[in-house]
């Protein structure tokens, strides 16, 4: 088949003609698929259904400092669970505060705890006129919804094959005391999926910002996610925390991390490593917020997994579930698209997105031909600050939940939806 761009008016309007009815027929099959997020797929969550036997009423409750797990107290996580959570990190058990399910209640709280409160003693950032962060994009709606969510003016930045544009971020941020923070998913980054390099890890953690209260959000999500064995036994991106105290920086991230898609995603284990600095300014608003966290279930996991090497051989497991899943969306893509060289994607080692970019000012059309015909993605525009992709081309795939089968079908939705928006474009010009 000839790249679109070679094809005469009357091809692509017989093209045009052959895929609407093609749509047709899809619509007509009344499919229903909702891949608006990364969840697991029931087969993942069936993989840690043992978790929930590791305690009878006979077991003993104590962490390994003899602290009786099912009382108040221990509200920065009990010792074992702290070594878990650093070894998944990369980090080390001191820096790390254990808390609930979820990363991203950690976030939220961090940048709350700044707008309130200021970090470390500086000024509130509610007492500023003007707050900004930087975003590399794509990036995670989540994300750019908290700091939405507290007025935050936000920033694009590219992110490129090795993360984000340093040069335009060392800019901004030695210029700009305004300037807070930065999103970062430094491994399987969603959705495109890269990894940042050592040097951008450490161009990162030498940043002179011209704000003293300014932080690297550093969300480490999918850090132990790989898909690929050979990448399970490559080494994790260079450590952070380690690399901004090299810098003499020791205090300008936070790294966050959970279990989420490793266990339960409703009941896993959520942490924060930092510096030691950092650690004691947030103690003292946790005294005030919790008296504790679910020990029993950071006791839970620790005894389930044992050590860092169980986590690894589990998450081996999710891979051979995952494996087949993106395999089969990429295998739709390249067979209907590649030739066509109307839309490009990315092929992630690990992680749970894929990223397709589209022909600009088709994403927002593709996505709601898709939803007509009976599948929900997550909406376009979504990958960027406030939900404008300014050239309306980038759409997030999320393969993990639906069947392989499932995913064959999804695919031809989206491709008979891409080719139809693309040839529509194209004529219009």
């Amino acid at each position: 088949m000839l790249a679109y761009r070679d094809l005469t008016k009357e091809q692509l309007e017989e093209e045009l003609l052959k895929q609407k009815e093609a749509y047709k027929e899809i619509c007509a099959k009344n499919i229903s698929l909702d891949m608006s997020r990364g969840k697991p797929g029931p087969d993942q969550l069936d993989l840690s259904m043992d978790m929930l036997d590791v305690f009878n009423s006979k077991s003993e409750l104590k962490s390994e400092n003899g602290f009786d797990c099912r009382n108040y107290g221990v509200m920065d996580g009990i010792p074992e669970a702290k070594k878990l959570m650093a070894d998944i990190m990369g980090t080390k058990p001191e820096n790390v505060i254990v808390y609930g399910n979820a990363s991203l209640n950690i976030m939220y709280d961090t940048v709350s705890r700044s707008y309130t409160h200021g970090v470390n003693g500086s000024t509130p950032w509610c007492k500023l006129e003007k707050v900004k962060w930087l975003c590399p994009v794509p990036g995670y709606d989540r994300h750019f919804a908290v700091t939405e969510q507290f007025g935050i003016e936000m920033i694009n930045v590219p992110l490129l094959e090795d993360g984000p544009d340093m040069d335009m971020v060392e800019e901004l941020v030695s210029k700009d005391a305004a300037i807070k923070g930065i999103w970062c998913v430094p491994k399987y980054a969603n959705p495109t999926g890269t990894s940042y390099s050592d040097e951008t890890v450490k161009r990162m953690a030498a940043l002179k910002p011209a704000a003293e209260d300014f932080r690297i959000y550093w969300d480490n999500a999918y850090g132990i996610h790989h898909l690929y064995d050979d990448e399970a036994n490559q080494d994790q991106i260079l450590d952070i925390l380690s690399e901004c105290e090299k810098a003499g920086n020791p205090d300008m991230v936070y790294e966050f991390a959970s279990t989420s898609k490793v266990t339960f995603p409703g009941s896993g284990v959520a942490a924060l490593a930092t510096s030691k600095n950092n650690i004691e300014f947030i103690k003292k608003q946790m005294t005030i917020q919790t008296i504790g966290h679910d020990k029993i279930n950071q006791l839970r996991h620790v005894r389930y997994f044992k050590d860092i090497n169980g986590v690894k051989k589990h998450m081996m497991k999710h891979a051979e579930k995952l494996r087949p899943k993106f395999q089969a969306v990429i295998t739709m893509l390249d067979k209907e698209l590649k030739d066509a060289d109307i839309a490009t994607w990315t092929n992630p080692k690990g992680g749970y997105f894929i990223s397709f970019d589209v022909m600009e000012g088709c994403a927002k059309k593709i996505v709601q031909m898709c939803k007509e015909a009976g599948m929900v993605l997550t909406g376009a525009g979504a990958t960027y600050p406030y939900g404008k992709d300014p050239e309306d081309k980038n759409i997030r795939i999320a393969p993990s939940f639906p069947s392989p089968e499932e995913l064959v079908e999804a695919s031809k939705i989206l491709i008979v939806c891409t080719k139809i928006a693309t040839i529509e474009k194209m004529l219009d010009k």
